[in-house]
């Protein structure tokens, strides 16, 4: 149950909240998702399955709504808040804006603050190491032959850092660094002791230790499975003691699929597997315990097997060159299944990877050991360690690979999407890539059963007015305790905003539908101020560009011609000025592009957002529904479009006095059967249908 004390805390802070913001509204909507959050954090509902799903739409302040229904339980009952979201504009927002403010009105004690993954801090010990002494060991360091001005850069990061100029994070540079050069400098697992004293006081660890001493913690997505996938507790505090809030949750089966996936080359693997020898003999040399000869020596037979069948697995792809003779060059297998020779290939590189890999731990303990006990001289531990850390992480990745690709897919779930891609360039290569097509039951392990409690919320969650494409996709039901609400926006969509359907002459899968863009925009622009045109591709946009070459006075800001914000600004300035401005843009500018007010009040949609299953794992998710006896284009395609086509009208109307025009350029919404309920499902404006 939710302690009274609480109830009275949140009351409290809402209305001070209440008096300090000018024009606050009192909404109902935020105090239910304010309540009902806190109740289900609480186990009110189900002590078991704390868990809710909130799509609160555009206006109701989702983040005060959230920050306020976890933090007061969060502290009276002892637990931590991690907020992950999706999006760098967000993590700011709350960190610089939201809980600064929150923690000033609520009167309540806690700390916070941003937690970000070890490879956005340097490590000092590489960074050292790569601008060393010009000898063998710096040279070996770098992953290719460093220019001057490179070098130059490294020394100019190293002088800031120890000036106090620069904390270490890759995040307050004031240079932007290469990323093939942060790579090499970047802190990783492997190659970060604590026990080593040039790592001790190191960025990573430095914030590491103010991270225990957080109540709430601010993270990605990204993060947040870096975590779980090493069991929980790790990166971030264990997940029985925090309530998870998930914001833009929407996001959330992708990153989790992306995360579980895994993917390696054969020749190029070949290629560092042949370091990995030279770095064993290595050390064994300057290790002196009896203890590193056994492993060394096995490590050495593991890694003859490895090379060896890689390069069979690469003669094999080398006979079978007409089955990657299409587009992409890519050779999917059908429902998962590798062909028995292969699958073969595959179980033994599982087996000799996972070998291998646990033969370099035991020496990579050693390594450890031997340097903790002063064996090694500074200098030459600090490379060691380097290139072990490096080396076993390929190595992790090489075994997960090949685990993936050579298990058997359990005849209730989803079979995995496994492909393989012919890449040309000095010599020709093949990429293994393996990924899961559901992520639902990972999910289920990894964060429902364990966690505290956990609010999932976006704006948008829903697709054709349910939850059920959501909760199926991150595992969850409708039916096992979790919470669902839906909260519609506060905005009067019917008096500020119209959408318009015109006439058109073609269908978008027409040759002549392009054209009939170009003519339809021309009009629906003439003597509007502020217009954002949504497309489904960049090649129909540069089409629609140069069909309109010569006949709009105003210059068009065209996405991909300079970077998002800079096109912003500029559209915001002419906007300022009374000037008349049009951004031209695709998908990525239809979600966490903000214009309020005047800066947007003309929005033209060319075509429905349906995605083309190109990618291997859409391919692969689409063939596993079709065995099934469903229909991909009703179950994936059209659940799909309508969260995303949500989200394309959601950029008009931001606050509650903005107006507009949407105009949907796409008459399959009056002239297919689905149309209907991809009509119903948007916010209801007032409607003109040509």
């Amino acid at each position: 149950m939710l302690p009274d004390k609480v109830k009275t805390q949140i009351r409290g802070i809402y209305k001070d909240i209440a008096a300090a913001l000018p024009n606050f509204r009192s909404r109902r909507e935020q105090n239910y998702m304010v309540a009902e959050i806190s109740k289900t954090l609480a186990g009110e509902y189900d002590k078991h399955r704390r868990i809710i799903v909130v799509e609160a739409g555009t206006g109701i302040g989702k983040s005060l709504s959230y920050i306020l229904g976890s933090i007061p339980l969060a502290l009276t009952s002892k637990k931590k808040v991690c907020i992950a979201t999706a999006t760098v504009a967000l993590q700011e927002q709350l960190l610089h804006k939201d809980l600064p403010f929150f923690l000033q009105q609520s009167g309540l004690n806690f700390r916070f603050g941003l937690v970000k993954g070890r490879q956005r801090y340097v490590c000092l010990a590489k960074l050292e190491l790569l601008i060393g002494a010009d000898n063998g060991a710096q040279m070996a360091m770098w992953q290719t032959k460093p220019d001057q001005s490179q070098v130059a850069m490294l020394h100019s990061l190293h002088k800031d850092y120890h000036a106090g100029r620069w904390n270490g994070e890759l995040d307050t540079l004031t240079t932007p660094l290469p990323d093939h050069l942060w790579q090499q400098i970047a802190c990783d697992k492997h190659s970060c002791h604590r026990q080593v004293a040039s790592h001790r006081n190191c960025p990573f660890h430095k914030a590491r230790e103010d991270v225990d001493t957080w109540d709430v913690l601010i993270a990605n997505h990204s993060l947040l499975f870096a975590d779980l996938e090493l069991g929980g507790g790790v990166i971030l505090p264990d997940p029985e003691e925090m309530f998870y809030v998930i914001d833009e949750a929407h996001h959330l089966p992708v990153v989790a699929r992306d995360f579980s996936s895994a993917q390696a080359t054969l020749r190029g693997a070949g290629d560092w597997l042949e370091k990995i020898a030279k770095l064993t003999t290595k050390l064994q040399n300057q290790i002196k315990s009896n203890n590193i000869i056994a492993p060394a020596q096995a490590m050495q037979d593991h890694l003859q097997d490895l090379i060896g069948l890689l390069n069979q697995v690469a003669h094999y792809c080398d006979t079978q060159t007409k089955l990657f003779d299409n587009p992409e060059n890519r050779l999917r297998f059908e429902h998962g299944k590798l062909p028995p020779a292969l699958l073969i290939q595959a179980e033994n590189l599982a087996t000799a990877s996972g070998s291998a890999l646990k033969q370099f731990n035991k020496m990579s303990t050693l390594l450890s050991e031997a340097i903790k006990d002063g064996e090694i001289p500074k200098h030459q531990a600090e490379a060691l360690l380097s290139e072990t850390g490096f080396m076993l992480q390929r190595l992790e990745n090489l075994h997960k690979l090949w685990k993936m690709m050579a298990k058997e897919d359990k005849h209730k779930g989803a079979p995995m999407a496994r492909w393989v891609e012919l890449l040309s360039g000095k010599q020709i290569d093949y990429l293994f890539s393996a990924s899961p097509i559901e992520v639902g039951f990972m999910l289920e392990s990894m964060l429902w059963q364990k966690a505290a409690g956990v609010v999932l919320c976006s704006a948008t969650l829903r697709a054709l007015n349910s939850f059920d494409h959501f909760t199926h996709q991150v595992g969850l039901s409708v039916k096992d305790g979790s919470r669902y609400l839906a909260l519609q926006s506060p905005f009067d969509y019917a008096n500020n905003a119209t959408l318009y359907l015109p006439r058109m002459r073609t269908e978008p899968t027409e040759d002549a539908y392009t054209p009939e863009l170009a003519e339809q925009i021309l009009t629906l622009v003439d003597g509007e101020m502020a217009t954002l045109v949504l497309f489904a591709s960049y090649w129909q946009m540069e089409k629609v560009v140069d069909l309109l070459d010569g006949k709009i006075t105003t210059e068009l800001l065209i996405q991909g011609n300079a970077p998002r914000q800079q096109l912003l600004e500029t559209h915001k300035a002419r906007c300022d000025k009374g000037e008349p401005s049009i951004i031209f843009g695709t998908g990525s500018f239809s979600e966490g592009l903000d214009l309020p007010g005047d800066y947007l009040t003309n929005l033209i949609v060319t075509k429905l957002p349906f995605a083309v299953p190109t990618s291997p794992v859409e391919q692969a998710h689409a063939e596993y529904i079709k065995v099934k006896g469903g229909n991909p284009f009703l179950q994936l395609t059209i659940p799909d479009a309508s969260r995303k086509l949500i989200q394309s009208c959601g950029r008009l109307l931001r606050k509650e006095q903005d107006y507009g025009r949407v105009t949907i350029l796409d008459r399959r919404l009056v002239s297919k059967r689905y149309g209907k309920s991809l009509l119903d499902a948007l916010p209801p404006f007032r409607r003109v249908i040509e």
